[in-house]
């Protein structure tokens, strides 16, 4: 039975709000709701890691966005899936878990103002957040509620990769997340026995058990209820009737980058002639709201396999069944791969000060051919542009919290973020090209042996990026003009009200972003909470200037 006001409410059941509804309700004293738009985590391939592509355009699992045409993608739109279930995007995504760079959360302190989080006091919250199987040392943990285990996979095409990299001269790295965050390596994943491991299995159903916190699923936040710029309750949807809830500490909101912006706006927090020109009453001008839009942009490059190693019989019903008991009985096999078990972090030239590329490799050639997944005996690798200049935004598009938000990517409308790209297509091709590829490597498919100069790389880039699945930057942190958030969460102007999620991120992390949302939820509850944040941990790693 909901009730009409808690201590703290929790606005989205993502990577970050399971994290905060576990630590705020920990030691009993604090009520805590927390509001789900979609439904529970029950879907059985959400727990089967192969069984992503399954469930990432699940409409009854995700909110399914759509950019506006790209003008620089050949006025494409880009399809940006978003969890909508419990666990949010960490219960549908690829689940390669990764931290960036260190000199990453170096530059927040040192350019955006914000000195309480450079990387030594980002680290033991990463280490007390996850149980690695590798075991525990200056930089990894080994007793947190996050299982992470590292690629395990015995398809030699894996091999094959890793070696390439040092063949090719680009690195090779033990672990991303350790002493060398450069190179090529087998990766880590957010698995533990086999299963996926998201923020709501890590953190949330655990905590469920806890009289003083309550989880209601199927709920749309329709807006923030404010009085004198201080958040008191929200307005929601529940079982068909609209209900107010109060908060008598505060208000968390966990939407992520796209939904966290839309309800500030929604609820009279944005650009004040943006909301005025959809009929929302101005209630605080905060210009930042909604702008600062960052993705890693992507781009598949695929191989023909000579050998038929690759997963391509996957989709096939009779090696589903066979995987699928497999996977049941054992937890094991190709059903217990999340695919993308090895990658790599890379300089496309030699001006960057660290890695600006990144690779995901899987034994498999995918495409959509009539809304079907079709997979070919083939290899592909991503290539990530990890710190892109240019920067979008997210815009209403109504007054209506059922319509879909308004998002400009503006992807490589910055003239470098599309140069990264061609020279990303040559470190990729000198990967290939190398001896432990030789029993392997086919016909190149995509770019295709056509594309040889910058321009004809650019062409084939502008006709195939699409998004990477890390939007980020809507509701950023920090202490300037444009920022939304200061270093503990707080909305500027606004009492009694945080966001903790992806959108507070001031500039992009050169990996994917899971993992440094949880850190960033983990470190949040510490200041909510008044408690002293952990003893910052300088722990040394590899870098070459």
């Amino acid at each position: 039975m909901v009730k009409k006001c808690y201590d703290y409410v929790i606005i989205g059941a993502g990577s970050a709000g399971c994290v905060l509804a576990n630590k705020l309700s920990a030691d009993g004293s604090n009520s805590v709701l927390i509001v789900e738009a979609g439904p529970m985590d029950r879907h059985l391939m959400i727990q089967v890691p192969a069984g992503v592509y399954y469930i990432y355009r699940n409409p009854k699992l995700g909110w399914n966005y759509r950019s506006e045409p790209e003008a620089s993608l050949k006025n494409r739109w880009i399809d940006t899936p978003r969890g909508k279930v419990v666990g949010g995007s960490s219960s549908i995504n690829s689940m390669v878990y990764m931290r960036g760079h260190p000199l990453d959360y170096d530059r927040w302190a040192n350019e955006h103002g914000l000195s309480e989080w450079d990387y030594a006091k980002c680290l033991p919250y990463f280490k007390a957040g996850e149980s690695s199987d590798r075991g525990a040392d200056a930089w990894r943990g080994s007793n947190g509620p996050l299982g992470v285990s590292r690629g395990s996979s015995d398809n030699p095409l894996y091999d094959a990769f890793v070696l390439a990299g040092t063949q090719a001269g680009q690195g090779h790295s033990e672990d991303l997340n350790g002493y060398k965050p450069e190179g090529v390596a087998r990766l880590d994943a957010t698995k533990k026995n086999g299963r996926r491991c998201s923020a709501a299995m890590a953190h949330l159903h655990p905590a469920l058990k806890r009289n003083n916190l309550e989880l209601i699923t199927d709920t749309l936040v329709n807006r923030l209820v404010m009085h004198d710029k201080k958040a008191q309750a929200i307005e929601v949807t529940h079982q068909g009737e609209r209900r107010v809830i109060e908060a008598d500490k505060e208000i968390i909101l966990c939407g992520g980058a796209i939904n966290s912006p839309q309800l500030l706006m929604l609820s009279g927090i944005g650009p004040a002639d943006h909301l005025r020109a959809h009929g929302v009453e101005c209630a605080l001008d905060l210009p930042g709201v909604g702008k600062n839009l960052q993705d890693h942009a992507t781009v598949v490059t695929k191989w023909a396999c000579k050998l038929p190693v690759t997963i391509h019989r996957a989709t096939q019903p009779l090696e589903q069944l066979k995987a699928g008991i497999q996977w049941m009985f054992t937890r094991s096999g190709v059903a217990a791969s999340n695919v993308w078990e090895a990658g790599g972090l890379i300089r496309g030239n030699d001006s960057v000060t660290y890695p600006n590329l990144q690779y995901h490799f899987g034994p498999v050639g995918a495409e959509e051919i009539g809304g079907k997944l079709v997979l070919g005996q083939a290899f592909s690798v991503h290539i990530d542009q990890l710190r892109p200049r240019s920067r979008g935004q997210v815009l209403l598009r109504s007054s209506d919290p059922g319509d879909k938000p308004a998002l400009h990517f503006n992807y490589i409308s910055e003239a470098d973020d599309l140069q990264q790209f061609v020279e990303g297509v040559r470190k990729v091709r000198e990967l290939v090209a190398q001896p432990a590829f030789d029993a392997y490597r086919g016909e190149e498919l995509v770019p295709g042996p056509l594309a040889q100069t910058d321009q004809e790389i650019g062409e084939i880039v502008r006709q195939f990026i699409e998004t990477g699945y890390h939007p980020c930057g809507t509701c950023k942190m920090g202490s300037g003009a444009d920022a939304v958030v200061d270093g503990e969460f707080r909305v500027r102007g606004v009492e009694r009200l945080r966001v903790v999620d992806a959108s507070v991120i001031p500039e992009i992390i050169s990996a994917n972003l899971n993992a440094p949302v949880q850190m960033l939820a983990a470190r949040a509850a510490d200041f909510i909470l008044d408690k002293p944040q952990l003893p910052e941990t300088k722990a040394k790693f590899h870098f070459q200037a």
